[in-house]
């Protein structure tokens, strides 16, 4: 699959240039598979999933390193027991992967199960700073969140920007994924125009079939309109074949400008595909 021609050159390029993916504890041997594939091996963000333990994810981040790529472990703030867990977390991450780099969420729980009830919260702690953290990225939500208001959520992106900034971390934005180009770009300017300017990592499904996209677009609260699909070129008549993300990417990769939308790149949700994905970006870069 190659994108569309239309799309000037260097906007496309750039964006797949320092694209970045998710991974989960499963994913090693996919990641060994794949090292190579991106320029100096892409950011890899290891999911803190509640059927993961912490030698899971430690082996995970552990083993993007290896490969090449660059550990970005997740902080799940809800599924935190106590402090403590956070702590030898760090220094694990630390010593056996060399972190530097981490996502801190709040997680997927309704009630903490800790002390900890935000990603907010895991910032201010200053735990990850005293490990060696040095760049943290935190959540995004184009669409909203199904379950927060987007008061709420404006609020979350603004305390969190500032805390980092007042502990002289770098930062960025990972979003959720979507399949609405335009509802990103609107959603993007929106950011930029309440002074926030964090780099911002746009959450985009890598190659899946159709079915296993609209299930994890139900189970993230993902807008699934009829015509959202179709414009993503998704077709719930046919439910068996594939979708990559080559309109969405073209569409994006359209509507931005750098003055007005500063930085922006991707951040590619694999669904147990990251291979997949690897390739795809590979054979999507144009030639110069």
């Amino acid at each position: 699959m190659v994108l569309d021609a239309r799309v000037g050159e260097s906007e496309t390029n750039r964006l797949l240039a320092a694209y970045s993916v998710e991974m989960t504890a499963k994913d090693i041997q996919a990641v060994a598979e794949v090292a190579g594939t991106g320029p100096g091996g892409p950011p890899s963000a290891v999911t803190f999933l509640g059927n993961e333990d912490t030698d899971m994810r430690v082996a995970a981040a552990s083993a993007a390193r290896e490969s090449g790529f660059i550990p970005v472990p997740h902080i799940a703030a809800r599924r935190l027991t106590d402090r403590g867990e956070l702590e030898a977390f760090l220094a694990r991450l630390a010593a056996e992967a060399a972190v530097t780099r981490v996502v801190v969420v709040g997680g997927d729980p309704s009630e903490p199960m800790g002390p900890f009830a935000s990603a907010l919260e895991v910032i201010e702690s200053r735990l990850v700073e005293a490990h060696g953290v040095q760049h943290v990225s935190i959540g995004g939500y184009p669409e909203g969140h199904p379950d927060i208001s987007d008061q709420a959520l404006w609020q979350a992106l603004e305390d969190k920007s500032v805390a980092l900034a007042e502990r002289g971390l770098g930062g960025s934005i990972i979003t959720q994924f979507g399949f609405d180009a335009d509802a990103v770009l609107r959603w993007v300017g929106e950011v930029r125009g309440r002074s926030i300017r964090l780099p911002i990592r746009v959450g985009v499904p890598g190659p899946a079939g159709v079915r296993r996209l609209l299930r994890y677009a139900k189970r993230f609260g993902v807008s699934t309109s009829a015509g959202i699909l179709q414009k993503y070129g998704l077709s719930l008549t046919n439910l068996v074949s594939s979708a990559g993300p080559d309109r969405f990417v073209r569409d994006l990769a359209a509507g931005l400008s750098s003055e007005e939308h500063g930085a922006v790149r991707l951040h590619f949700y694999t669904f147990g595909g990251l291979a997949a994905t690897a390739m795809w970006v590979r054979d999507s870069r144009e030639e110069p």
